[in-house]
């Protein structure tokens, strides 16, 4: 009985080609899984810094061991492959390599070993995942593999292998899928790009914008250098307006998709690509819009610290001591403060819980539901409220002619239009009729078709 249960658990060797810094990597995790690991090398001897317990052989003995093979080498080393095309016959031949760039061949590399090794049931995976990742552990680092090949059992024998040693395989179907999945470790925060764009431009703008406005226009007006705003006072006009921007970039998509439902009277047609694009990096711009809501927060904490500020409050207690006046207590000033205080930091652990409810570990924790109540819901209140702390920092300053410095309005006005158009689009949505009306689109009504059923007719409903 217990020579049976020793079999019952005993692995299948695997053969890895290649002893470079993955296919060590990948033997260590097999061998610590049960698997015994066999490498096959160009040179056998010269093979030294492979882990305990491995052993090595020539590539046409390694074959002999083993029914599944990873090839650990890159494409211009295939070379060695067609002469071993008659010992592969049948076996399972696992590509895990990557190019340099994207495209960089006419067909995927997975493609072109099947080419090589035609009698070989070649399977493409393992490719992104990363060395480190396959010595660390899946504690560290993504455990996701993802699969493809035109042989079924093959691709089970592989995905077996992978949840043996604690990853997650994903199965993307046949071969045609390898160039897919041989771009994918190739892109740089695909999903980043867009919201990265937005963010610099806008930086770039409000920047440019704030220094015509609050350094060159005193130095030219008054002769008056204020040049060291550019370090603190500058930056915290930039990072407000662009952060609450971003913020109603993030649903703005949402909004227009819903005119656009309601204007085609269906749900049953796609978008235009760039309302697509927009709308899958949501979540990539709200990240954004927190990380300068948190300099935003930084740099005004810190403001009191800044010697010209404490200079200037130094100045003006002696110059009331030298005419010996009192400055009286404004109750309005001090509403506007506190008010402008309030919404401020209540838009910001808002902020901030949209945030976190954003990370994989939170969302899959809580039901659509939920996550919908928190990001939609949550989401435009924290917009009000942050467009809302824009309007009383700004107070009456829109009606204050000297604020229009070369004819240019206060900065904080071209930061709340984009959030006042989504917050007055958003509010026509939600008016009953128009809301009971986008329900039923997204329930699957249709215009047209009620109109094919009740033959046009004006009284249909």
């Amino acid at each position: 009985m217990a020579a049976i249960g020793e079999n019952a658990h005993k692995r299948d060797t695997i053969c890895i080609f290649g002893t470079g810094d993955f296919g060590r990597s990948l033997g260590m995790r097999l061998l610590k899984s049960g698997y015994p690991v066999v490498f096959g090398s160009r040179d056998p001897k010269n093979s030294v810094l492979l882990p305990s317990g491995a052993q090595v052989f020539s590539h046409a003995e390694a074959l002999k061991t083993s029914e599944i093979i990873f090839l650990a080498v890159h494409r211009e080393n295939y070379d060695f492959i067609p002469a071993l095309s008659d010992l592969l016959d049948g076996k399972v031949l696992v590509d895990v390599s990557n190019n340099l760039r994207m495209n960089q061949y006419p067909e995927s590399n997975a493609q072109y070993l099947s080419q090589l090794a035609p009698k070989a049931n070649v399977v493409k995976g393992f490719n992104t995942v990363s060395a480190w990742a396959l010595q660390s552990g899946s504690l560290d680092a993504s455990s996701q593999v993802f699969v493809c090949g035109d042989d079924n059992k093959s691709k089970q024998l592989v995905m077996d292998v992978a949840r043996s040693i604690g990853l997650t395989p994903l199965d993307q179907g046949s071969l045609l899928a390898a160039e897919e999945l041989e771009n994918y470790p190739l892109q740089l925060f695909p999903m980043w790009r867009l919201p990265f764009a937005i963010a610099a431009g806008l930086t770039v703008l409000f920047f440019i914008y704030s220094v015509v406005t609050d350094v060159i226009y005193p130095y030219v007006k008054d002769n008056k250098d204020v040049s060291y705003w550019l370090a603190i006072s500058v930056p915290n006009r930039i990072f407000p307006n662009v952060s609450l921007i971003l913020l109603s970039l993030v649903y703005l998509p949402g909004v227009i998709a819903a005119f656009i439902q309601l204007h085609r009277g269906t749900k049953y047609k796609r978008f235009p690509n760039w309302l697509d694009r927009w709308m899958l990096c949501r979540k990539q711009l709200g990240l954004v819009a927190l990380g300068y809501a948190f300099l935003h927060v930084l740099y005004t904490y810190i403001l009191p610290t800044r010697y010209s500020v404490r200079w200037r409050w130094i100045n003006s207690l002696i110059q009331e001591s030298k005419e010996n006046k009192t400055m009286q207590i404004s109750q309005v000033l001090s509403w506007r403060v506190d008010l402008y205080f309030a919404l401020g930091m209540l838009a910001f652990a808002l902020y901030v819980l949209l945030g976190i409810t954003s990370l994989p570990s939170v969302s899959n924790a809580v039901n659509w539901r939920e996550f919908r109540f928190v990001q939609s819901k949550l989401g435009y209140v924290t917009l009000l409220l942050c467009t809302a702390h824009a309007a009383v920092f700004g107070w009456d300053r829109f009606l204050q002619s000297k604020r229009y410095k070369w004819g240019l309005p206060p900065t904080y006005m071209w930061g709340m239009i984009i959030p006042c158009i989504v917050l007055v689009l958003k509010l026509i949505l939600i008016i009953p009729c128009v809301d009971k009306m986008i329900t039923k689109i997204r329930l699957g009504w249709e215009r047209k078709l009620e109109d094919k059923v009740c033959g046009n007719k004006s009284f249909c409903i």
